[in-house]
């Protein structure tokens, strides 16, 4: 069920009065269009005004998803390096929450003997959706929480939601889990009212999503602002790109929320072939245009490009460091990381 409020209810929100709620309509080109006019006046979605609100005072966090349905194209990879370069080279607060059940980025950034603990223990995020399909509430957000968590002395402002391979089991189970006294629960809200009360303690969350448009990948999207993709640039790795942008495009008008495509990360990129130049060309080339008879764009390429790298692969491997130039290499890859995360910064100031 979506919350809807008037300008009156969106005064008391922020203790204001009516008529400042009436200027900002007036004075803010990106204030939130209202889902109805009414006769009493015009109502809005209230989790729509509360990041209108947030950005407009520099409160609310930017949510980015990583996602592509092919594995292996440094997806985590991307993400976690991405994460570790806001904090360490730009001093930006960081969340990485790990939907993916291979808990690749919670094993990168914890290694696999915390992450071994965490689990037995109960506290990742699969808690969080067991209880929502058991009816429970043994989630315990404060314990799940791994703060400044990393391999890199000079990264202090990571923190991490982990995962676990129990999501596997329970993705299909999603769909039976009880709609409430009211009728107001779904399968795909289940993140956001889980961690609503500490998003907005960071400057950028950053969702790694399993391979996949599940529910597990839905509750992600669900509270992103937009999301990347990263991906190698050859014919299978980026066959999945226009269903990508088409389901979350459809989503999105369902929730009645934008989930805008940020852009393509081209990855494990390799000067010598042939395809990943043509590939890249291409996408360069498609980038605005029109997806077919849609009023769907593709998604913009980012400038940055990650070449194939045995050091970066090593990077995935929980060993400490001291600055994220001895983690992610010193023959340019480091430099395409920092390049990457300052581009990224530029772009989603418009999210």
């Amino acid at each position: 069920m979506i919350d809807l409020v008037g300008i009156a209810e969106i005064a008391k929100m922020f203790d204001v009065s009516s008529a400042a709620v009436t200027n900002w309509r007036k004075r803010s080109d990106n204030f939130p269009k209202p889902v109805a006019i009414l006769k009493s006046g015009p109502v809005f979605q209230a989790e729509q005004i509360e990041k209108w609100y947030g950005r407009k005072n520099k409160m609310a966090a930017i949510i980015v998803s990583s996602i592509n349905l092919k594995g292996g194209v440094a997806k985590t990879t991307t993400t976690v390096g991405l994460a570790q370069t806001l904090s360490g080279a730009f001093n930006k607060r960081v969340l990485v929450i790990d939907l993916d059940p291979q808990t690749n980025a919670t094993t990168m950034l914890i290694g696999e003997e915390k992450w071994f603990s965490l689990n037995q223990a109960g506290h990742t995020i699969s808690t969080l959706f067991e209880d929502a399909i058991d009816d429970c509430n043994n989630f315990d957000l404060s314990k799940t929480l791994q703060k400044s968590v990393g391999n890199i002395s000079e990264v202090k402002s990571v923190d991490l939601l982990p995962s676990s391979l129990n999501l596997i089991n329970l993705q299909d189970r999603l769909i039976t889990m009880p709609a409430g006294k009211y009728q107001t629960r779904n399968p795909v809200n289940i993140l956001r009212r889980g961690i609503k009360e500490i998003t907005n303690d960071y400057d950028y969350v950053l969702i790694d999503c399993p391979p996949n448009l599940g529910y597990i990948t839905l509750n992600g999207l669900r509270i992103s602002d937009g999301y990347i993709i990263p991906t190698i640039p050859d014919v299978l790795s980026t066959y999945g790109i226009p269903q990508i942008v088409t389901r979350i495009a459809e989503f999105s008008d369902e929730i009645e929320d934008n989930i805008l495509p940020i852009g393509i990360v081209a990855t494990k990129v390799r000067g010598q072939a042939s395809i990943h130049t043509r590939t890249l060309n291409k996408m360069r080339k498609d980038a605005g245009k029109l997806m077919g008879e849609s009023k769907l764009r593709y998604p913009l390429v980012f400038n940055t490009i990650f070449s194939e790298s045995a050091r970066v692969a090593e990077a995935a491997e929980y060993e400490e460091y001291k600055t994220l130039r001895q983690k992610w290499g010193y023959q340019g890859q480091y430099d395409s990381l920092a390049e990457f995360a300052g581009e990224f910064i530029q772009i989603t100031k418009e999210v």
